[in-house]
């Protein structure tokens, strides 16, 4: 039986890839590389020291990299950040999940600062029982240290009672490494094609989505979810 559930947040529970995405084009800009906002998208979700090197030489951030990621993260707090709401459904989604007894933990790249933003943002503080930070671990996503943490701080949980929720194709990598299941959503950074790539066992267009198409069996019988759900059809498709 699954009894804990690890939540991506950006493009997860928060409709916040398009800000990201504009934020970053403008600091690249500013910083003098002009890219396409599709290029940014493939690589949202993932930490800043694998996304950089990808848009910047070595000699271009050891010369800049501190004051480029000041400037996107002041632009991003100042323009974007108070804008943004959660998807719709997201505090009954994690009420549902709290009431099946189910632990919840945040997992993101994101600043300790703003994961407490986006909490309030999304009603959930009281559902969540512990979050993790990119401050809080050597590599960020996609390597396996956020969500190593998250299980630990779930109390050392086996990964087969564990599921992770996220958007990207970084979320279901970051959580293969520990061994854990990832269900994607569509609503965010990553696309259809992406995710199943991944080895997401289940698509879904949003929490909304999921929330409509939870059943008890989805949560109990994890190995039958693992072995019967990848169609990735529209929808539910993990029943």
């Amino acid at each position: 039986m699954v009894k804990a559930v690890i939540f991506d947040i950006d493009g997860t529970i928060i409709d916040s890839v398009g800000a990201h995405i504009d934020a970053l084009k403008r600091t690249f800009a500013h910083f003098g590389k002009q890219v396409s906002d599709e290029e940014i998208r493939r690589h949202i979700g993932e930490g800043s020291d694998d996304m950089l090197p990808v848009f910047f030489s070595a000699a271009e951030l050891h010369r800049f990299r501190p004051e480029l990621e000041r400037y996107r993260g002041e632009l991003f707090k100042r323009e974007y950040l108070p804008s943004l709401k959660a998807f719709l459904t997201v505090r009954e989604l994690f009420e549902r999940i709290k009431y099946d007894g189910k632990k919840i933990a945040l997992a993101s790249t994101a600043q300790a600062e703003e994961i407490n933003i986006y909490k309030e943002m999304a009603g959930i503080s009281d559902f969540v029982d512990c979050s993790v930070c990119a401050e809080e671990v050597a590599e960020s996503k996609p390597h396996g240290d956020i969500c190593g943490a998250a299980l630990r701080k779930l109390g050392k949980l086996a990964p087969a009672k564990v599921i992770s929720i996220g958007d990207t194709k970084y979320d279901a990598e970051a959580a293969a490494r520990n061994n854990v299941c990832t269900i994607g959503l569509l609503c965010g950074g990553g696309t259809r094609e992406e995710l199943q790539q991944a080895g997401c066992v289940a698509l879904y267009q949003d929490p909304e989505d999921l929330l409509a198409h939870m059943v008890g069996c989805f949560w109990a019988r994890r190995r039958q979810v693992d072995l019967e759900s990848r169609s990735f059809g529209n929808g539910s498709v993990a029943r």
